[in-house]
Order: structure tokens, then C-alpha cells, then sequence
């Protein structure tokens, strides 16, 4: 079985415990949901399978990839197949914009966040999710890593204003999923006795990740940020 399929199974509680990040992605994703009003327009840029779509169904919303990333995937929920550099909608057509753990998959993240922009209407708002630390990934499309001063300087060249940039977890939450990872290196059923080592430190190292006041060590950032009116 693998660590995949491990943690599909997990129960949820457990789930958001060690998988942090994926839980403040959720989390961020239906906050921004419910502050948006009905019928807005939302675009996602970067949608993959869709799996943020269920988030919208007061509003209206399209998802938009160049489906070329994990090759399992399936893209057919996709509204639109574009380049994210060189987006198919006219300025100022939408009313939000999320893209969640796609700009280190661009070739170009800063054009890429300057067409977020150009088709954003004024006072639209962002919902932006990048790593910092995490493992090479649907390659070879896989190109950039970021940190808060980067991600910052980005999204002001692009036009966006008042971003709020949060880490998500410190050093011990990286250490615990770091931890984790190591579970794949194990193949058939030495995995069993990995698992016996690794996993009852990666379940406790994150009640310590309060020591890591600064959280320069993070899995990534979750952004928002707005055009200006």
C-alpha cells in the first residue's frame, strides 16, 4: 500500500493533524469561499482536478490548467485549457482568483501573476498558495520554490496590494512531515517497521512547533491580496 493511499485512509482528525498544509489550504480556500457573495465569478487558476470547486457552488466557477501535470490526473472537469502566462478572458472579468500550489509549476510565476491581475476586476481579491520547502514534484514541470520576501515582491510587481503572507506550521511541523515522507523509501512490508520508527515522532513533534516563533522553516505560504480599487 502506498503512503498515498495510507492517507486517504486516515480518519480526518488525524489527517489535518500530520498533513497540515493541506489542512490550511482547506481551510484558507473555505474562508475565502464564504467571503465572497453569490454569483461572483471565480476563477481558478491552476485547477488540476478541481478538487476546490465543491467550495464554490454559490458562486460562479471556472477552472482553468494546462493539464500537463501529474499524468494520472484527470482534467476533464477543467472549464478552460490555457497557459496561465497568456490567460483567454478579456481584463477584469473576474471578481476573485485563487491559485493554490501552481506558481512553482509555471515558467514564468511573475507573468503569470500579472495576467491574475490583468483579468481580476479592481478590488478583486487573490487567494495565492506557494512552497517552500517541499519535494520535487510533478516533473519535469516543477521549477520554484518561494519565501515571504519573494512571494511579496511578486505579487506587488504584479499590481496586487495589502498582501497578508501567513506560514503554514514551523520547524517541527516540517521536521513531522519530513518524518513521514521517509515512509516511501520502504517498499512491500518493511514499510510495517518503518512506520513503528518514524511515525510516533512525527505525531509528536508538531504539539512543539510553538518553539519556532520566526517560522522561517515552513512547508509554504498561504496569500491574499487584492487590486486595488
Amino acid at each position: 500500500m502506498s503512503w498515498d493511499s495510507v492517507q486517504k485512509r486516515l480518519p480526518r482528525p488525524l489527517r489535518r493533524w500530520i498533513l497540515r498544509f493541506e489542512a490550511d489550504i482547506e481551510d484558507a480556500v473555505a474562508g475565502f469561499s464564504s467571503a465572497l457573495p453569490d454569483s461572483a465569478l471565480v476563477l481558478d487558476a491552476g485547477a488540476g482536478e478541481g478538487q476546490y470547486a465543491n467550495w464554490f457552488r454559490r458562486q460562479r466557477y471556472v477552472g482553468v490548467d494546462l493539464g500537463v501535470g501529474g499524468p494520472s490526473w484527470n482534467y476533464t472537469r477543467l472549464d478552460c485549457v490555457a497557459d496561465l502566462s497568456a490567460l483567454p478572458f478579456a481584463g477584469q472579468t473576474f471578481d476573485a482568483c485563487l491559485n493554490i500550489v501552481t506558481l512553482e509549476h509555471v515558467r514564468e510565476p511573475a507573468q503569470v501573476l500579472a495576467e491574475l491581475a490583468r483579468v481580476v476586476r479592481p478590488g478583486g481579491r487573490l487567494l495565492l498558495v506557494v512552497p517552500q520547502d517541499w519535494e520535487v514534484h510533478q516533473a519535469p514541470h516543477d521549477y520554484y520554490r518561494y519565501t515571504r520576501h519573494g512571494i511579496l515582491h511578486l505579487l506587488e510587481k504584479a499590481g496586487f496590494a495589502g498582501a497578508d503572507v501567513r506560514p503554514s506550521g514551523g520547524y517541527f511541523r516540517l521536521l513531522s512531515r519530513r518524518l513521514l515522507n521517509g515512509l516511501q523509501f520502504f517498499p512491500g512490508v518493511s514499510v510495517v517497521l518503518a512506520a513503528l520508527l518514524l511515525v510516533p515522532p512525527a505525531l509528536l513533534l508538531p504539539w512543539l512547533d510553538g518553539l519556532d516563533k520566526r517560522r522561517d522553516f515552513t512547508l509554504g505560504y498561504l496569500c491574499l491580496a487584492q487590486k486595488p480599487s
